[in-house]
């Protein structure tokens, strides 16, 4: 089964109801169908099953990548993207491995060393990365989970792929706990629950993948949180929240249970303490350096990645925007 489309983020239905809700005229519809259309030739689509909101932005730590159409940069920190891949159409970061999927549908990864770059798997319809490994959803169905087990500080080799399930939609490498979510919109996780990470009001781990949210349509994760895109465009998280990945809810500390954070939203995405959504193509932030309530920050944003102090944006005239917390977006690279 292939994964939901969620190009672009939102159905018809559910503009409609927003629309209706907010009691906007019915021109308004037509501007915001048109908008969305737009990110969708872009982009290529919008899947929620990429690492940030998009498959065409990555970002992890310090690893980011940026796909403009088929071709596929790389850098780290202020640098300049560098070209490292072509006929891609999906990018993906860990801590120190940086993944692609080729329009051929095999996915690879390389660590420092593009030399050095090696096969994944085949017959990759998309896939989700992080410091531990990396989900893949295959065009016959299967959902397969490859474990980079830590060495030291960052992935270690690549083990054998593991069947993890079927109908999968979108899922969530974190650095402590893992998250899937099938078809019918139920979340389920594995991994520590430490910090709160499942979000059931408990802090005991399981060791096979458990059920915790229902109607979820994008799950993101980092270090000891995770914040989940619910189908009427709510915002939750749920763990770790010292510096405010999660707003107000467990400031301080932690959140044991799933609490909004944010509302009508069409994309999140989340680094090691900020957090990043995506609204009407207007992009909100908040956390550390920036603030417990969501602030806006851009307009006509397309895609957006958040890593461990800094956010990255994608408008719809194919610049690259990227900012460390707390300052101004400042023009990084433009897609030509």
């Amino acid at each position: 089964m292939r994964p939901i489309d969620l190009c672009p983020y939102l159905s018809l239905s559910r503009l409609r109801t927003r629309l209706s809700r907010s009691g906007r005229a019915k021109s308004n519809l037509t501007l915001k169908t048109t908008f969305l259309s737009v990110t969708c030739l872009l982009l290529g689509g919008g899947p929620g099953y990429a690492d940030s909101t998009s498959s065409h932005l990555a970002a992890y730590y310090d690893r980011k990548m940026l796909l403009c159409d088929r071709t596929a940069y790389q850098w780290s920190g202020d640098d300049d993207p560098r070209r490292v891949a072509e006929q891609v159409i999906q990018v993906g970061v860990g801590r120190d491995a940086s993944y692609v999927l080729t329009k051929a549908g095999v996915l690879l990864t390389w660590g420092d060393n593009l030399d050095e770059t090696q096969e994944v798997l085949d017959q990759v319809i998309w896939f989700a990365a992080g410091r531990s490994g990396v989900f893949a959803a295959r065009a016959d169905g299967t959902f397969m989970y490859v474990a980079r087990p830590k060495s030291s500080f960052g992935e270690g080799d690549l083990l054998q792929p593991e069947k993890v399930g079927v109908s999968i939609v979108t899922a969530s490498i974190g650095d402590s706990a893992d998250y899937f979510v099938t078809n019918d919109g139920t979340l389920f996780v594995k991994g520590l629950a430490h910090r709160g990470q499942y979000g059931d009001g408990k802090l005991k781990p399981s060791d096979a993948f458990v059920p915790v949210a229902s109607a979820v349509v994008a799950i993101k994760a980092h270090t000891g949180h995770g914040i989940l895109l619910r189908q009427d465009g709510t915002v939750m998280g749920t763990g770790g929240n010292i510096y405010g990945p999660l707003g107000r809810h467990g400031l301080g500390d932690k959140a044991v249970s799933w609490g909004p954070i944010f509302h009508e939203a069409d994309a999140i995405a989340t680094g090691s303490s900020h957090s990043l959504a995506i609204r009407d193509g207007t992009l909100w932030h908040w956390g550390r350096d920036i603030g417990l309530d969501p602030v806006q920050v851009l307009e006509d944003v397309v895609a957006a990645a958040a890593d461990q102090s800094s956010s990255l944006a994608l408008l719809k005239d194919g610049s690259l925007w990227q900012w460390e917390r707390g300052q101004q977006p400042k023009k990084h690279f433009q897609c030509r």
